[in-house]
């Protein structure tokens, strides 16, 4: 056991909503999913396919029958996008230290050890972890900083989404023809 054990630094991890404080440092970052629902995903994967199944005939044409993309599976699309998770230390004019995380990413010259700087946060779901950080304000810059993350419909994407709309507007359409 050595001093650095004895006399370690207490740290605070729910705050309130708001914190003003010196910005400290981030911490070592570490990455975590987005929990994807697999109704959704299982919907967007089959109506996309079928988009996929009634158009390949026309682009295999159209390329002269060269291969397409590559297509994303089942398993990538459940697996869900990953965020950056930084911890990131303010110590207040009490000299309390904070720990809050940051999802997602901000500019390098954002912050700068010293800087005063006011936090937003939000609770999480899970009790044990630290606020989140919503959004920071640099008071030495006035200048306002929201960390962004990706979201399912990013993880999905444009092309995978029209393709799914395409396709249950084909299944609306055959549904309805094969109904009639």
């Amino acid at each position: 056991m050595d001093d650095s054990d004895l006399f370690r630094e207490r740290v605070l991890r729910h705050a309130g909503p708001v914190i003003t404080g010196r910005f400290l440092g981030f911490q070592a970052s570490y990455t975590r999913e987005v929990k994807v629902g697999k109704p959704l995903v299982i919907t967007v994967f089959l109506t996309a396919s079928v988009a996929r199944a009634l158009g390949s005939p026309l682009v295999a044409a159209l390329r002269g029958g060269g291969r397409g993309a590559a297509r994303r599976t089942f398993k990538d699309l459940k697996k869900g996008p990953e965020y950056l998770v930084t911890p990131v230390r303010l110590r207040d004019d009490l000299g309390q230290t904070y720990e809050v995380e940051m999802h997602g990413q901000l500019p390098q010259s954002a912050l700068h050890r010293g800087d005063l700087v006011q936090v937003r946060t939000v609770a999480q779901k899970d009790p044990d972890l630290p606020a989140r950080l919503q959004q920071v304000l640099n008071l030495e810059t006035l200048q306002p900083y929201t960390p962004r993350i990706p979201t399912l419909w990013s993880h999905l994407g444009p092309g995978l989404l029209l393709q799914a709309a395409l396709g249950l507007i084909a299944t609306a359409v055959l549904a309805a023809a094969w109904m009639s």
